[in-house]
């Protein structure tokens, strides 16, 4: 399969990285506006470079495009890729609005065309972990959660580009950061039914939030609690969900929620948790979620099947902070009903 990548900033490292690294792939293209830019990949990996997205479009050799705008500009370029007959992997967050996701679910179901949203936390090793022991039922019914995203972004970091920590592009905390974790929340625990939030900006000149504490009750009458910000001093604290159940508690943290804290489950001897937290120890990043979802995505086309996290997916991370957002805005619990904040 050929890859090509919209926006060559940061992020779009590890997408070249990612392809490059499998073997069935292989990055052709990269588009942006900005020449220099793109001057690194085409160096390093001899592809050819585009400042015009239509023309790197008329390559029919292209298979899949890799989005790593800004968030944005996510619908208009995802419409553009899709009337174009290419596979899309899009960068998290799928968009900024509820009508922008929407197209973009509509042109690339419209155009036959196959869509991934990046939430590479999903193939963590102790994500999997946890999944396949919430799978099992060993923790009985589910009482409530804690999702803790305590990191550290500073004002170098926003001000490397315009278009950081505003409502219209990027977002706060919520959007930008813990998005991540909040679709692994959702992962475990399903559908929320309503949410209360109150968000502040406290320490960073940004448009939108950087500090958020949030509650969310399930569809099942689970409860759980949202902190997040960027405010820690002087690097990032921690990153965590832990999961509270009739029969036992587990916490995935550390700074980057890579390892298993705390394990305590009916019927599990010392000796079985001892060699799951080894396990995960022992290798906490896996394959990174980049390369499988690249990998996962040239499947998907073979077999034709749907990638592992769809545009669904993506909807409903996105959903979850809209909410947030529209809760601290009005003062209110916010209800979410059948995928429409109401």
């Amino acid at each position: 399969m050929n890859f090509a990548i919209v926006g060559c900033g940061f992020i779009a490292k590890k997408h070249a990285k990612a392809i490059n690294n499998i073997e069935n792939a292989k990055l052709v293209a990269v588009c942006d506006k900005f020449e220099t830019a793109m001057i690194p990949y085409m160096e390093e990996y001899g592809v050819k470079g585009y400042t015009e997205l239509s023309d790197m479009l008329s390559d029919d050799l292209i298979d899949v495009v890799c989005i790593c705008t800004p968030s944005g500009l996510h619908a208009p370029i995802a419409e553009q890729v899709a009337a174009a007959k290419k596979h899309i992997i899009l960068e998290k967050p799928i968009a900024m609005t509820m009508e922008e996701t929407n197209r973009i679910i509509d042109v690339t179901k419209k155009n036959d065309v196959k869509l991934a949203v990046v939430h590479p936390n999903r193939f963590r090793p102790v994500v999997l972990e946890l999944r396949k022991i919430l799978d099992s039922g060993a923790l009985g019914k589910i009482s409530h959660a804690n999702c803790v995203v305590n990191w550290n972004r500073d004002q170098e970091y926003y001000d490397q580009a315009p278009w950081r920590g505003t409502k219209e592009h990027d977002g706060g905390v919520l959007m930008n950061q813990a998005i991540h974790n909040l679709d692994l929340l959702l992962w475990f625990m399903g559908n929320p039914k309503e949410v209360y939030s109150m968000e502040a900006t406290r320490l960073r000149e940004i448009e939108a939030e950087d500090v958020s504490t949030g509650v969310i009750q399930f569809e099942s009458g689970a409860l759980a609690t949202v902190q997040a910000s960027t405010t820690v001093y002087p690097k990032n604290y921690e990153e965590s969900i832990t999961i509270f159940g009739e029969k036992g508690t587990v916490k995935i943290g550390g700074a980057n929620a890579l390892y298993i804290e705390h394990l305590q489950i009916e019927g599990y001897t010392e000796r079985e948790v001892n060699i799951l937290k080894e396990k995960v120890s022992s290798d906490p990043w896996g394959t990174p979620g980049h390369e499988q979802i690249i990998a996962n995505m040239v499947e998907s086309i073979n077999e034709n099947k749907q990638p592992a996290i769809t545009g669904q997916d993506g909807k409903k991370a996105l959903e979850l902070v809209l909410a947030f957002y529209k809760s601290a805005e009005k003062n209110q619990p916010i209800l979410l009903n059948e995928g429409v904040t109401i």
